[in-house]
């Protein structure tokens, strides 16, 4: 009975999904790729990749910006497509997948208001997948609570947003808070959905959720030195879905300099590798 049932509700997408794995491109294409002179060439090879003729309709000479541009613009489709035939978690999971793009668009949008510059101009510039009605009006927000009460309270976003909501204006320290804030909420509640779903979903997921709240962590850390950030403040940024929770947050939210930042890496095999032949001065490798 199992097999008859087997992926019932999304076979349609998983042929899908499917479909489009046999279509990234392979070794030999990216060694044909690399013997390219010009973007003309490159534009003639993918053409019998899966990638066809996405750019049919751009003039020669092609410029960098348009490839990317028509990459993403194929992508977000590929997305949507499969976004609007899916059903019940796998709706959700796609979901959770755009907020992130949503928090950059946010963070972008503000940063650019703040610097004077036309949300005309802005808007643009932001990744498709994070879209949303109300992104035109960011520019009438001053605080994080009028940015809540006039834009974001009718998003997605307005969960992750409660934490960020105080009177203080929005200026460049604000800003990254409120970023930051928002990734640990959105972390959290992902691998959240995630590690309830269970199944393969949890095993790869949670994994790579974890990564990706660690990542943060240590960034944030060597981000704040030298800045106006105290450290029980940075310690509230910390997404706590990682492996270095608890006890290695604790420690990073102590640290004083990036090699006491090193010195915590050292105890979590992946990340002392990260660590390893990186650092901060001139031609050294970064994290």
């Amino acid at each position: 009975m199992k097999g008859h049932i087997f992926n019932i509700d999304n076979g349609y997408l998983e042929g899908l999904c499917r479909g489009f794995k046999n279509g990234i491109l392979r070794q030999t294409d990216y060694l044909n790729l690399v013997q390219c002179e010009t973007l003309d060439d490159l534009k003639l090879h993918l053409q019998s990749t899966d990638y066809g003729n996405f750019l049919a309709n751009v003039p020669s000479p092609l410029q960098v910006s348009q490839i990317d541009d028509n990459l993403k613009e194929k992508l977000v489709t590929e997305f949507q497509h499969m976004r609007n035939h899916a059903t019940g978690p796998l709706a959700t999971f796609l979901d959770y997948i755009t907020y992130s793009y949503m928090i950059d668009n946010i963070i972008l949008l503000i940063t650019g208001t703040l610097h004077q510059r036309p949300i005309s101009e802005l808007v643009p510039k932001c990744h498709k997948l994070g879209s949303f009605e109300q992104m035109e009006a960011i520019h009438v927000a001053a605080t994080p609570a009028e940015l809540y009460n006039a834009v974001l309270v009718d998003t997605p976003l307005a969960p992750f947003f409660e934490e960020c909501i105080n009177e203080q204006d929005l200026d460049e320290m604000n800003i990254e808070i409120i970023r930051n804030t928002l990734y640990k909420s959105y972390l959290e509640s992902f691998y959240n959905f995630c590690k309830n779903m269970g199944g393969e979903t949890e095993e790869v997921m949670c994994e790579i959720l974890a990564f990706e709240a660690d990542r943060r962590a240590f960034i944030i850390t060597i981000n704040s030195f030298g800045t106006e950030l105290t450290k029980d403040d940075r310690e509230k940024l910390y997404p706590t879905c990682g492996k270095l929770y608890p006890d290695g947050l604790k420690a990073l939210a102590r640290a004083d300099d990036y090699e006491q930042v090193r010195s915590v890496a050292e105890y979590y095999q992946d990340y002392k590798q990260c660590f390893e032949g990186a650092g901060t001065n001139p031609g050294e490798k970064t994290l």
